[in-house]
């Protein structure tokens, strides 16, 4: 059974989705330096020195990619749909007139305040104001 959000219950949901979004996005980076220290690594004919510190730096990405796919999990488990790890972008499903909308939010808005057709998305998202 599909799970519909009304406003306030999204509201209420962004307690728990902030602390979420931002760690997704502080790990993204992490994975992103990481990523180029092992080329800066790779780059260079080091010894055994720099086989274990690439090794280290593998498991690191393992774990924090480890961390975010469970980040992701708990916020599809919710029924939120990610958009954008960089902006925190999601969408909660809603049920308007008994026609399905996204309820669109996010990192930095104050709540939500937008929404758009399925069949859209960012770029045409609107003031819930305007909701039909």
């Amino acid at each position: 059974m599909a799970t519909f959000y009304d406003i306030d219950r999204a509201n209420a949901r962004l307690t728990e989705l902030v602390p979420l979004l931002e760690s997704l996005r502080n790990d993204r980076e992490a994975v992103a330096r990481t990523q180029l220290g092992l080329q800066r690594l790779r780059r260079s004919n080091g010894d055994g020195a720099h086989a274990r510190r690439a090794e280290e730096l593998n498991e690191e990405l393992r774990s924090v990619i480890r961390q975010m796919e469970q980040a992701v999990a708990q916020i599809e488990s919710w029924s939120v749909t990610l958009r954008d790890i960089d902006s925190g972008l999601v969408d909660f499903p809603a049920l308007v007139s008994g026609r399905q909308v996204w309820l669109c939010w996010r990192l930095g808005e104050p709540a939500v305040g937008w929404w758009h057709e399925v069949t859209g998305g960012f770029s045409s998202r609107k003031a819930l104001s305007d909701l039909e």
